[in-house]
């Protein structure tokens, strides 16, 4: 006996796996999403608005000579941001714990002379950018008061609420980078000319050039990124209760940290072209602070250009300034063996929290000290310059250590683009000081 099968049996086959193929995709992109945490807080938190002046100064001096650099950048970063994710990861440790462990005292303590002072500079830079633009939006509240209020809420967040619930906080406000990637399909740019100065790497013989190419430098490879990233995959770790590192927990974490770096290249990349475009093209030169590019911007580009630009300024300061005070905190805890980490109350590590208030306050007082935040950038620059190199070559020695990282040492891949990064930055912090006191 035949049995027919039904007339719709084959739509009923493809629709099965159409059904199928939607759901592992839709569960590829949940997985995706929640492999997501340290790496791409870092990434996103790169580009705070202390960086944003450095990327418009690059777009409105040079237009696109400087998109190149985007290139260079984004797989150097992710090298030297992996080997900390990895050396956190295994040890269970931040660099600072490590370096107090395994090396000479005089190594941590100089890094935290030089690295402290660069950071509370940097965070000074970003409140007072986020004041100014705050002030352009409701011109009414002055930028001091502003700043006040942001300092006041930010300390309020990292205090009150657990680390669980910070890092999806952060999460969360990596979105507003999306509005840099918005405003430059809303001006009119020349994208034959963008994709040459991508490709083909252009070069000035002048000193201004040289200078912008450092900051490009000194904004994306950033020694407290170092240090945030090591300490957060380490806390990751412990709050997940993750005890052996495996494969793909190593594979879970590059794509977190390439994907975090990329989009933090990819940032740079457009706000060089929004003021490559607008303002170079409109002889607008020299911007010095970050209200000022949004002023430039509002007459050339319109209005929603302007509010997207200053709304975007406000998410990466609220996301870059926890890292940047949270980095510094975790060192000195780790340095000083005190109890440690967002996920504990105040009460349970209170030296860990007072520092964090005191970076925030003493950044604060910078609004009201005289110091402008193009200075406060060129003096962080500078001291970001001397302690980079001399980071990047213990992370290549700790990684290459199997006393402290057993079977997960470099590859010779992750060793070779340490190494370039290394003399690229050391070239970098050389000119950079040349240039300063020549």
């Amino acid at each position: 006996m035949v049995y027919e099968l039904p007339s719709d049996i084959h739509t009923f086959h493809f629709n099965t796996i159409h059904l199928n193929k939607k759901t592992t995709r839709e569960s590829g992109i949940k997985r995706f999403l929640k492999i997501l945490g340290p790496g791409l807080i870092t990434g996103a938190s790169d580009d705070d608005p202390s960086g944003i002046i450095t990327y418009t100064q690059a777009g409105a001096g040079f237009k696109f000579a400087t998109l190149w650099t985007a290139l260079i950048t984004f797989p150097l970063m992710a090298a030297i941001q992996g080997m900390c994710a990895r050396i956190g990861m295994v040890t269970k440790e931040g660099l600072s714990g490590i370096l107090r462990k395994h090396y000479p005292r005089v190594i941590l303590y100089t890094m935290m002379l030089f690295s402290f002072p660069a950071i509370l500079l940097n965070i000074g830079a970003d409140i007072q950018g986020m004041g100014a633009v705050a002030n352009l939006l409701l011109p009414g509240v002055p930028a001091w008061a502003f700043s006040i209020i942001f300092t006041g809420a930010l300390l309020f967040v990292i205090i009150k609420y657990p680390y669980g619930k910070i890092t999806r906080i952060l999460k969360w406000l990596c979105i507003t980078l999306f509005l840099y990637m918005i405003v430059p399909f809303m001006v009119h740019a020349d994208w034959k000319d963008i994709g040459k100065h991508t490709l083909i790497p252009t070069f000035h013989a002048d000193k201004e050039y040289l200078l912008i190419l450092v900051a490009i430098l000194g904004t994306t490879i950033s020694p407290y990124l170092f240090f945030w990233q090591a300490t957060m995959e380490a806390e990751d770790m412990k709050q997940e209760k993750k005890v052996v590192v495996n494969k793909r927990i190593l594979s879970d974490m590059a794509t977190d940290v390439n994907t975090g770096m990329f989009f933090s290249n990819l940032v740079m990349f457009f706000m060089i072209i929004t003021t490559g475009a607008v303002l170079y093209k409109a002889g607008v030169r020299d911007i010095t602070s970050i209200d000022q590019a949004a002023k430039a911007l509002e007459p050339l580009t319109g209005k929603l250009t302007y509010i997207l630009f200053s709304l975007g300024v406000l998410g990466t300061g609220f996301l870059a300034i926890p890292v940047l005070a949270g980095s510094m905190s975790y060192v000195l805890a780790e340095a000083f063996n005190w109890q440690q980490g967002l996920d504990k109350k105040f009460q349970q590590a209170k030296g860990f929290y007072i520092s964090i208030i005191i970076a925030l306050l003493v950044g604060l007082l910078l609004e009201f000290s005289g110091i402008s935040p193009v200075h406060a950038l060129l003096y962080t620059a500078v001291l970001y310059g001397l302690t980079a190199p001399v980071m990047i070559a213990i992370i290549i020695h700790i990684c290459n250590n199997k006393k402290i990282m057993g079977k997960h040492t470099n590859t010779t891949l992750s060793n070779v683009l340490g190494v370039l990064t290394f003399i690229l930055m050391l070239v970098s912090a050389v000119a950079l000081v040349y240039y300063q006191f020549k």
